[in-house]
């Protein structure tokens, strides 16, 4: 089934970080926000790593990912999906990574997942030159990372930026 991405990214001029995924789960399109799944441990890890609140709302998120310089987007503008699973994407027509790129300071671009880590580096890197590091995804369905090795994987952001890590 054709599904079309309805999030805009979230950046700004100081944006340093970009953290890509592949496609937004159905939970996320019918927010229209980032990780939306309940079980998704994206945000989890991202407020333990910076010893931030949990992050509750959707202006709450917005905000801790500008103060910490970071850019969210995906892959993937619209592709063939079955559901969330990354595994059944065909067809796959992607953003225009060159354009953030070019309005933000990124230096690093960080990709949530193996499947996010293949599209950007099949579709983006040709074009962007920029190498990306692949963490581990924080989907519920990659239940072979508890969220103590998730954390572990994930703290090459905070130390790339020199902040203090858990």
């Amino acid at each position: 089934m054709l599904a079309h991405h309805n999030i805009q990214p979230i950046y700004n001029h100081n944006s340093k970080i970009l953290i890509l995924g592949s496609f937004p789960s159905v939970k996320s399109r019918e927010a229209q926000f980032f990780y939306h799944h309940p079980q998704n441990r994206f945000w989890k890890i991202c407020a333990l790593l910076y010893h931030h609140a949990p992050l509750l709302t959707i202006e709450d998120k917005k905000d801790f990912l500008l103060k910490h310089h970071i850019a969210l987007w995906d892959v993937i503008q619209s592709c063939d999906i079955q559901g969330s699973s990354d595994s059944s994407i065909q067809n796959v027509k992607v953003n225009d990574i060159t354009s953030l790129l070019k309005q933000t300071h990124i230096q690093y671009i960080y990709t949530n997942g193996k499947k996010a880590h293949q599209l950007y580096s099949q579709y983006c890197y040709p074009i962007t030159g920029i190498k990306d590091i692949c963490l581990p995804s924080t989907s519920p369905a990659n239940a072979a990372y508890s969220l103590e090795r998730l954390l572990d994987s994930w703290k090459i952001i905070c130390q790339e930026e020199g902040k203090e890590v858990l």
